[in-house]
C-alpha cells in the first residue's frame, strides 16, 4: 500500500484535479476579454457550458473504463486530451473554434477528477485514506476561490490565451510524475458499460441546451430547428429509459426517480447549478464592462460569493455531523440564494460594488447551504445497492443545472441587450463610421464613444445583465419551494461524514455503492483515533493497566513476528529511549517477549490472544458505524479487511 514517491504521487493527482476544477470557473473572468477580441457575444455562454456538459456527460465512462482497463492508463490518457484541449483553446481564431476545443477540454477534464480520486485509494493506507481524501477536497475549495482570480490576473498580466496555457506545464509535470512513478494497478473491476445510455442522455442533454440556447435568439421558437431539436430531445430521453430498462448496470437506474428524495434533491440540484453558474459567468461582464474594473479586480469583487459558499459549506456539514438534521439546510438556503439573485437583479450602472458585495455574500451564504446537503439527501435515502449510483446522480444534475443554466441565461441576455439596444439607438445620431452592431460584438469599444452616448450603452449593458438575475431569481425560488418536499430522516453514520469536494465540485462523482460506505467510514475512524481511541480499545479488550502506548504496540506487532525495535521506533517517529518504558511494561507483563540481543520484539502467546481482542474490538466498532446500511456481504469482507489495517499506524500512535 506504501511504496515510495507516494508524496508525489499525491502532488500529482491534486495538480490534475487542480487543473480540471479551476477550469470550471477561471475563464470567467477573461470572457469579457474573449469576447472583446474574437467577437462572438452571443456564443459567451458556450465557452463554460461546453466544458462543463463533456466533463459532466463523461463521468460515467471514465470511472468504468478505469476499473475495467487500468486507472492510470487511463488517468494518463485523460491527462493528454485536457493538455491538447487547452493547447488548441490558446490557439483558437474564433469562438466557435474555442468552443469546440473547450469540449475537447471538458471530456479530458472528466477523467482527471474522477480518476484522480479513485487512484488515491489504490496508493493510499486505509487508515491515511480519510486524510487525503480531505486533501482533495481541498482542491474544490481552492479552485473556487481562486479560479476567478487567477484568470483576471493573466488577462491583465500577459492575455486571455494564458489561462489556457498555464495547464500545459502544469499538466506536463502531472504526466510526468504519473508516468514515472505511479504503479500499475493489477485489480480489474469488470463491468457491462451502458453505452448506449451514456450516448443517449449526452445526445438528449445537448439538444436541450441547444433549445434553451437558440430558441426565441438565434432561431425563432416555431422554427424548423428548434423544433427539430426539441423533437430529438423527447426521442433520444424515449430511447434512453428503454435503453435504462434493460442495461445490466445502468447509468442512472429509473426506479431511483421512484423515491421522493431523490427526485425532489435531484431538481433543487439542478436549479442551484442553474443559479450558481449563471451569476458566475455574466458577473464578470457587468463588472467589467459597466464598472471598468480590470479583470483581476472583477475576479477580487467575486469573492464575497465564494467565501460565503466555502464558508457555509464548511459550517454546514458541521451542523449536519452534530444534529443528525440536514432538512431545514436546503429550505433556507434556496429562500436566500433567491433572495440574492433577486437583489442583484436590481442592479444598475449607478449601483456600488460595496452592494454588490453584499448581494453577493447572500447568494453565496444560500448556495453554501444547499448545495453539499442535497447530496447528504439523497445518500441517506437510498439502498445500499443504488447508493453509487444516486450519488453520481445527485451531482450529475447538478453539473447539468450549470450548464443549462449559463446557456439560457445567455439567451436571455442576448435577447435583452439586442431589444435594449434597439430601443436606445431609436433616433439617436451616431459618430461617423460607428457601428452599432461593435457594442454587441466587442463591449470594449462603449469605453471609446462619447460620454453621453457610452452612458446609454453601458445602461443598456447593466439591464441586460440585471435581466438575466430577474430570470433566475424566480427559478431559484421555485426551488425554495420544491425544498419543503424533502424529508427528514434518521441520518446513517457514515452519511455524517461529509466531503466538501462534493459540495464545491461542478463534476459529477463517480463510485460504487462500497466506495462511498468505505470513504466515509474512513473518515470517521479518522477522526476516532485521533481521540484517546487506544485507551478506549484497551479498555474494551480487558487490557487494564496497559497505557495506551503499549496497546498501540501490541496492535503494530499483532499478526508479525520478530520486529526490528528500531524499526518500530522508525514506524512510530520516536526514539528508541522515549519507547522503551512502554515495551518494558509490555515484557513485565508477559505480553511481549524480547530476543537475546535485545534488538527484536515479538507477542507472547497471551499478547497474540490480545492482537486478537484488538481486532476484534476495532471490527465491532466498525461494524456498528455500517449496521443501519443492512445485512450485505461486501459490507462484512470490507469491515474485516479495514479492521486490522486501522491498527497501528503512525499517525494515530498516542501522543
Amino acid at each position: 500500500m506504501r511504496q515510495q514517491g507516494l508524496g508525489l504521487i499525491i502532488v500529482a493527482l491534486m495538480l490534475g484535479m487542480l487543473l480540471a476544477a479551476l477550469d470550471q470557473t477561471i475563464v470567467s473572468t477573461a470572457l469579457p476579454t474573449i469576447v472583446g477580441d474574437l467577437g462572438g457575444l452571443e456564443q459567451l455562454s458556450w465557452v463554460v457550458t461546453a466544458y462543463m456538459l463533456a466533463s459532466t456527460v463523461s463521468t460515467p465512462l471514465w470511472g468504468k473504463l478505469g476499473d475495467q482497463y487500468g486507472r492510470k492508463r487511463l488517468f494518463v490518457g485523460a491527462i493528454v486530451i485536457f493538455l491538447v484541449g487547452s493547447a488548441l483553446c490558446g490557439l483558437s481564431r474564433n469562438m466557435g473554434e474555442l468552443i469546440a476545443c473547450r469540449a475537447v477540454q471538458g471530456l479530458g477534464g472528466g477523467g482527471l477528477m474522477v480518476l484522480a480520486q479513485a487512484i488515491v485509494g489504490d496508493v493510499v493506507s486505509v487508515r491515511e485514506r480519510g486524510r487525503y481524501q480531505g486533501f482533495f477536497g481541498a482542491v474544490f475549495a481552492v479552485s473556487s476561490i481562486v479560479g476567478p482570480l487567477l484568470g483576471g490576473v493573466f488577462v491583465d498580466r500577459l492575455s486571455w490565451h494564458w489561462v489556457f496555457y498555464v495547464n500545459l506545464p502544469l499538466g506536463a509535470i502531472a504526466l510526468f510524475v504519473i508516468v514515472a512513478v505511479l504503479p500499475g494497478d493489477g485489480t480489474r473491476d469488470k463491468h457491462t458499460i451502458d453505452y448506449a445510455g451514456i450516448v443517449l442522455l449526452g445526445g438528449a442533454t445537448s439538444c436541450l441546451v441547444l433549445v434553451a440556447t437558440w430558441g426565441g435568439t438565434t432561431y425563432a421558437w416555431t422554427s424548423p430547428v428548434v423544433v427539430g431539436l426539441a423533437v430529438a430531445a423527447v426521442a433520444l430521453l424515449a430511447m434512453w429509459v428503454l435503453v435504462e430498462r434493460r442495461a445490466a448496470e445502468p447509468v442512472m437506474p429509473l426506479g431511483l426517480f421512484g423515491l421522493r428524495a431523490f427526485s425532489t434533491a435531484s431538481v433543487v440540484g439542478f436549479v442551484v447549478g442553474f443559479g450558481m453558474f449563471g451569476a458566475l459567468t455574466y458577473l464578470p461582464l457587468y463588472l467589467q464592462v459597466v464598472h471598468g474594473v480590470s479583470p483581476t479586480m472583477s475576479g477580487v469583487y467575486l469573492l464575497p460569493m465564494m467565501a460565503g459558499t466555502l464558508t457555509m459549506s464548511i459550517v454546514s456539514g458541521q451542523i449536519i455531523s452534530k444534529t443528525g438534521k440536514y432538512r431545514f439546510l436546503p429550505i433556507g438556503g434556496t429562500l436566500l440564494a433567491s433572495a440574492g439573485l433577486f437583489l442583484l437583479s436590481t442592479m444598475t450602472e449607478h449601483s456600488s460594488l460595496l452592494t454588490m458585495g453584499v448581494f453577493l455574500l447572500v447568494l453565496g451564504v444560500g448556495l453554501g447551504m444547499t448545495m453539499q446537503v442535497l447530496v447528504i439527501v439523497v445518500q441517506n435515502a437510498v439502498d445500499f445497492k443504488d447508493l453509487g449510483v444516486a450519488t453520481s446522480g445527485a451531482t450529475f444534475f447538478r453539473s447539468i443545472g450549470g450548464s443549462f443554466g449559463v446557456a439560457t441565461l445567455g439567451a436571455v441576455f442576448a435577447a435583452t441587450l439586442d431589444e435594449d439596444l434597439r430601443e436606445a439607438l431609436r433616433g439617436v445620431r451616431l459618430p461617423a463610421g460607428f457601428d452599432p452592431g461593435r457594442v454587441q460584438e466587442d463591449p470594449t469599444v462603449i469605453q471609446r464613444l462619447p460620454a453621453g452616448l457610452a452612458a446609454d450603452f453601458l445602461h443598456v449593458y447593466a439591464d441586460a445583465i440585471a435581466a438575466v438575475f430577474r430570470a433566475a431569481a424566480p427559478v431559484v425560488f421555485g426551488a425554495f419551494v420544491l425544498s419543503w418536499f424533502i424529508p427528514q430522516a434518521r441520518l446513517r453514520e457514515t452519511t455524517k461524514a461529509t466531503d466538501l469536494g462534493e459540495g464545491l465540485g461542478a463534476a459529477s462523482t463517480e463510485r460504487s455503492s462500497l466506495a462511498e460506505v468505505e470513504r466515509g467510514l474512513m473518515r470517521l475512524a479518522d477522526a476516532d483515533l485521533r481521540r484517546g481511541y487506544y485507551e478506549r480499545l484497551g479498555a474494551a479488550a480487558g487490557l487494564d493497566g496497559v497505557s495506551p502506548q503499549g496497546v498501540w504496540v501490541i496492535a503494530r506487532l499483532s499478526g508479525e513476528e520478530w520486529v526490528r525495535a528500531e524499526a518500530l521506533a522508525e514506524r512510530a517517529h520516536v526514539s528508541r529511549a522515549w519507547g522503551r518504558p512502554y515495551v518494558d511494561q509490555l515484557v513485565a507483563v508477559g505480553l511481549v517477549r524480547r530476543s537475546e540481543d535485545g534488538e527484536a520484539l515479538r507477542l507472547t502467546d497471551e499478547g497474540k490472544r490480545a492482537g486478537v481482542k484488538l481486532v476484534r474490538c476495532s471490527r465491532e466498532g466498525l461494524r456498528r458505524l455500517v449496521e443501519d446500511w443492512g445485512e450485505d456481504a461486501q459490507l462484512e469482507r470490507m469491515v474485516d479487511r479495514v479492521a486490522p489495517e486501522l491498527l497501528g499506524a503512525h499517525a494515530d500512535r498516542p501522543r
